[in-house]
């Protein structure tokens, strides 16, 4: 995904409110061996790059007056009540350093699931992205978790989820990514006809 950029002389209260009101975002370039640097960027392209879940997770090639160089979006501070971006944070990307980032999890399968399908349990995922490292090159838009062998009882954790290639998990713990419940009112339904 690509952003444009603008370099902005003017900082403070004052000037990123002016910005603000003429339809620029104010934001920083910082990391790798430049200095920090000020940007403005377009509200409203920001905007909507900002809802697409590949933009917050994927290594961006930005143009910054016309010099190319590759992004990753780290901060974005939103106003409290208005449809409005406030500040946003990138940090420069070296191809040949490791980086650390959350990626999204996307589930599938689970309606296939003998868990669904047989024991009609209910599948809720616990967790909605995982902290990785990587090499750029190796970072993945998303990492999909295959639920389709799901069975009743079973718990999948952090462990059990299988990483593209040079991709390696950050977390410490075993933390379970998913929950399986048994069917709302299934011991009460399997107790009736005894009762009769």
């Amino acid at each position: 995904m690509n952003v444009v950029a603008f370099a902005r002389a003017k900082q403070g209260t004052g000037a990123s409110r002016r910005l603000r009101n003429s339809g620029r975002t104010p934001g920083i370039i910082y990391g790798g061996a430049a200095e920090p640097q000020l940007v403005e960027v377009d509200h409203n392209t920001l905007w909507y790059a900002l809802k697409k879940e590949a933009f917050h997770a994927s290594v961006l090639e930005m143009d910054l007056d016309g010099a190319k160089s590759q992004v990753l979006l780290r901060n974005v501070q939103y106003h409290p009540f208005k449809q409005l971006v406030l500040h946003v944070d990138f940090q420069r990307v070296d191809a040949n350093t490791v980086l650390t980032m959350k990626v999204p999890v996307h589930y599938s399968g689970a309606e296939e699931s003998p868990a669904v399908k047989i024991d009609k349990c209910m599948v809720t995922p616990v967790v909605t992205e995982i902290e990785v490292r990587c090499m750029p090159k190796d970072l993945p838009e998303f990492i999909n978790v295959d639920l389709s062998k799901l069975e009743k009882g079973a718990t999948l954790h952090l462990n059990d989820v299988a990483l593209p290639k040079g991709v390696t998990l950050v977390s410490h713990s075993n933390a379970a990514v998913i929950s399986v419940a048994a069917p709302a009112g299934g011991a009460a339904d399997e107790a009736a006809p005894a009762a009769e």
